[in-house]
């Protein structure tokens, strides 16, 4: 059956290439944070899923047409900002969104603004579990792991790293909540046990009454499920200054080499766990960025530029930009049988699309999409004793 569809959409490309010359030029929206308590992640995101687009652009572009993009600011938190940015992206003729980034506006922005225009959106970070069971028209995927996945391996971490109790903080909304969940359940099916759980607002300026709740608890590992440059810094800032604790675990929001290099020693007994892969693809990927002076481990640029050449790959598929026809193509694009297609190789990918034989993306991060628009994902365990983000482990 994949074969047939992407001989027939094959066919399409051919057939419709003059067509496609003079239609608009395909175009792919980037909403992400650029403001907002991940702000000092976002860029190197962007740069990654533009990375991708221009090397399908230096192979000829796709549908006859080199590919355009544009950026806009979700702040990943202010869903009313989010949706009113991707409502100017889709003013400006945008083909498909990468994005968004927090779970929260990724929820706002898919019911909002993409199922009603059908617009195709593919998330690199978005990670609440309760998008894989969100009303998006099959016009949603992500590139990311859900965090009912990331839950397990923060407890199996834990676990056998002797920690049989810990502190559970987390930023109040949909990504934060949907992690605790995930975490406590799975962590107390292990035998752990977590002391207290205190939720947190970004922006405060004091956060002394949530760490002395915490320290109240007796526990001495706190689990931060926040965000690196906003509340959830802030808690362990003030953990630090009062001595409340010395050890953190950081799941992906509170991993970045923003606040390491704030921090330093004081994360020099800290570890968590993100999103990564030590596939060939990510190797390729990191070599890629290099050469693009980004750095190609910093946290969910895999996944966006998976994310860019994934949406990319099925319009080509497809023959088509509109989200109804491109998305259909996304799970025959990510998943086998096919021709295996590592970052670097879009160009060659778009030759066989084209030629109607199988393709099977991995990419950066050994894209496997399991149904709901999820993606299977890998995870690094990281620690941070060296100044540094230093990777211990793939999981």
């Amino acid at each position: 059956m994949k074969n047939l569809l992407l001989a027939a959409s094959g066919l399409a490309l051919l057939a419709g290439a003059a067509a496609a010359q003079d239609a608009a030029a395909p175009k792919i929206g980037i909403l992400l944070g650029f403001t907002g308590p991940l702000e000092s992640i976002m860029p190197n995101m962007a740069t990654a899923a533009e990375i991708a687009i221009a090397e399908v652009n230096a192979a000829g572009g796709i549908l006859g047409q080199q590919v355009a993009s544009e950026r806009a600011d979700s702040t990943c938190v202010d869903s009313a900002a989010a949706t009113a940015a991707a409502e100017g992206l889709v003013n400006g003729g945008v083909n498909a969104i990468m994005g968004a980034d927090c779970s929260g506006v990724t929820g706002a922005v898919l019911a909002n603004v993409a199922v009603p225009n059908g617009i195709g959106m593919i998330s690199p970070s978005a990670t609440s579990p309760g998008l894989s069971t969100a009303e998006d028209n099959g016009l949603f995927f992500r590139t990311a792991p859900s965090d009912s996945r990331q839950g397990e391996i923060l407890a199996q971490v834990l676990t056998e790293r002797g920690t049989t109790d810990v502190a559970l903080t987390y930023t109040n909304n949909d990504y934060g909540k949907g992690l605790s969940d995930s975490f406590t359940q799975a962590f107390q099916a292990q035998g752990g046990t977590v002391s207290i759980t205190v939720p947190h607002e970004d922006g405060k300026a004091d956060y002394s009454a949530e760490v002395g709740s915490l320290a109240a608890s007796g526990s001495d590992v706190l689990l931060v499920a926040g965000y690196t440059d906003q509340g959830g810094r802030g808690i362990v800032q003030n953990a630090l200054d009062t001595g409340a604790f010395e050890t953190f675990v950081f799941p992906d929001g509170m991993v970045g080499q923003d606040i390491v290099d704030a921090l330093g020693d004081g994360l020099s007994s800290s570890f968590g766990t993100l999103p990564g892969s030590d596939s060939p693809g990510a190797t390729r990927f990191q070599e890629i960025a290099a050469a693009q002076d980004l750095d190609g481990t910093s946290v969910y640029t895999g996944e966006s530029y998976d994310a860019a050449a994934l949406m990319m790959l099925a319009m080509a598929a497809a023959g088509s930009t509109a989200g109804a026809d491109w998305t259909a193509q996304v799970e025959a694009i990510a998943n086998a049988p096919g021709e295996q297609i590592l970052p670097g190789e879009l160009g060659r990918a778009l030759e066989l699309i084209a030629a109607g034989t199988d393709i099977d993306y991995v990419g950066a991060t050994a894209v496997e999409m399991i149904g709901g628009g999820d993606s299977a994902g890998n995870f690094r365990e990281v620690e941070f004793g060296t100044g540094s983000i230093e990777t211990v482990r793939f999981r």
